[in-house]
């Protein structure tokens, strides 16, 4: 370590920690008469806002919450859950946001892990809780939500429960100094499932929270990478609260007091009316949701050219960009893990790139995005040396930042193979432009070897997007005697297209492709199969775990 010469510390003069609180602070400061909508049931002002996050506050600790307790939350993507975002970090508490797609054995796990002290739940989920409620360790508070109270419906209060969310904010107060403590002071929790093993807890600082928003402002914003401006801009996630803070941009909405739209429970007719009618600009979702939205009859009757969609969660294809495009859909693609809360690279077109034709365009915006302000990122061989960035030259993705996670809960050795040497291993494959375009190649796990070449199944999957008539595909490889690995391929097809397409037809569009000199011979898969739907995770990702159990039985019974 250098050298260096420290700035003198004047006694009287205080060091601002990076906290929660700050963030929200800024949200009264411009625009507090802007507006954060709930589906249609709910809209309130900025200052409604602060007011209810600071009863909220109240709520829970008369409910017994202190520093350091973890209060978990069930809920739609709702102004709740919003409230939860904010009032429970700033008391210095961690916010457990549960994935409610998990097994009840999966989410039960989770929060004797977690040893989740208060539940704040949508009586929706109700069912969920009543499976595993009598084998939870830590939990000595249940609270009530539901839509009803917007609805003049009577609402029924679960025996243990001690009252329903809004009931309860009405009669505390709107008046809380939230305190300030050290920005390493733990604000979120949430689990990640992978491959094997039970999920693992991923956590963030205030300090990482704090970062990781300043990092979009600078993007997003300041180099206009997706062009969000507060004044004109109006923001709805498709995304769910419960993964990854929805990406961290309720937190930047939040501090620009942009106007917010939550739409609940995902529903294509309610999404489509929220859309139109609070005109909404910028969302973000995994491919599937845009795929729905797209195939759907309303959108191709619809004005949607102010609509800027970040895609991540699994790659964008080029066939889904194509099809967004064509509606006025404002494409982008972003990339990021849990582990990195999880901003790592998003789509920036720079100025020569912005004035090619849209067709041209394609190419870059299903890249997975220019790195992001503050990151640092080092592709690295299987010994861990840098691999160059060229452009074409592949290794494990590494990263550095502000905003990444330490490790796991309470499992120090997977937290240090995460980081080992220095750098959090994302275990995905990729190739880096000398201009900082990020290329995924694929999963360590799911890149195929066939023939001594290395092929990649998302680069598959792209091709496929592009056959007339295919809605959505994932490829996955298996052990061949003759060439190592061969790739197979699931292909659900649109439904007017149902009859007109089969595996050959689209064999012969992928024969095509290599005719054109687009792609070699090792992308044609050895077996493709119709179906209805792919197999999918708890967040809308392919399954591809569950892909390779069902292929295996079809292929080798």
């Amino acid at each position: 370590m250098i050298a260096t010469k420290l700035i003198p510390r004047t006694a009287s003069a205080q060091e601002q920690p990076l906290l929660v609180k700050t963030i929200l602070a800024q949200s009264l400061n411009y625009e507090p008469q802007r507006e954060i909508v709930y589906r249609d049931l709910f809209r309130m002002n900025y200052v409604e806002f602060n007011q209810r996050v600071r009863r909220l506050a109240n709520l829970l600790t008369s409910s017994g919450v202190k520093p350091g307790d973890t209060v978990a939350v069930f809920d739609w993507d709702s102004h709740r859950y919003l409230e939860c975002f904010f009032a429970i970090p700033c008391l210095g508490a961690i916010l457990h946001t549960i994935n409610v797609r998990l097994s009840p054995a999966q989410i039960l796990y989770c929060m004797n892990h977690a040893e989740d002290k208060v539940v704040v739940i949508h009586e929706d989920f109700l069912p969920l809780l009543d499976a595993i409620k009598s084998q939870l360790t830590t939990v000595e508070t249940f609270i009530l939500v539901s839509d009803k109270v917007y609805q003049n419906q009577e609402v029924v209060i679960p025996d243990g429960f001690v009252g329903e969310y809004e009931s309860l904010l009405n009669t505390a107060s709107d008046q809380y100094d939230f305190p300030d403590f050290d920005e390493n002071t733990w604000a979120t929790t949430f689990y990640t499932t992978g491959t094997t093993g039970n999920p693992k807890g991923v956590y963030f600082s205030h300090r990482q929270l704090f970062m990781h928003t300043m990092g979009l402002v600078t993007y997003i914003c300041g180099y206009e990478a997706v062009a969000f401006h507060s004044t004109h801009d109006v923001y709805m996630p498709i995304t769910p609260l419960f993964h990854v803070h929805a990406w961290g941009f309720p937190l930047l909405a939040t501090m620009l007091s942009a106007r917010q739209v939550y739409p609940g429970r995902y529903e294509p007719e309610m999404l489509l009316k929220l859309l139109l009618k609070e005109k909404v600009t910028l969302s973000h979702c995994v491919p599937t949701i845009l795929t729905m939205l797209v195939n759907s009859p309303v959108a191709r009757q619809v004005d949607l050219s102010r609509w800027k969609v970040i895609i991540g969660g699994s790659a964008l294809t080029k066939g889904l960009a194509k099809a967004a495009l064509e509606l006025g859909i404002q494409i982008y693609a972003g990339y990021g893990l849990s582990e990195t809360a999880p901003i790592l690279s998003l789509t920036y077109l720079n100025d020569t790139e912005r004035a090619l034709p849209i067709d041209e365009q394609v190419e870059f915006r299903t890249r997975a995005g220019r790195i992001a302000p503050f990151i640092d990122i080092q592709l690295q061989d299987d010994d861990g040396q840098p691999v160059p960035h060229d452009g074409h030259s592949l290794g494990e993705l590494t990263a550095r930042g502000f905003w990444l996670t330490q490790g796991y809960y309470k499992e120090t050795e997977r937290g240090e193979e995460l980081w080992r040497n220095g750098w959090l291993h994302t275990g995905d494959v990729a190739a880096i432009t000398p201009d900082n375009w990020v290329i995924i190649a694929d999963r360590t796990k799911d890149v195929i070897k066939s023939g001594g070449e290395w092929v990649s199944s998302l680069a598959i999957e792209n091709c496929l997007s592009q056959i007339e008539g295919v809605a959505e595909s994932a490829v996955v490889g298996f052990p061949d005697e003759k060439w190592g690995e061969r790739p197979h391929a699931l292909v659900v097809l649109k439904p007017e297209y149902a009859g007109k397409v089969t595996a050959e037809t689209i064999k012969t569009a992928l024969q095509g492709q290599i005719s054109s000199g687009d792609i070699n011979k090792w992308y044609v898969p050895d077996r493709i199969v119709l179906v209805g739907e792919i197999p999918k995770t708890s967040v809308g990702k392919i399954d591809k775990k569950k892909i390779r159990a069902e292929m295996k039985a079809l292929i080798f019974s």
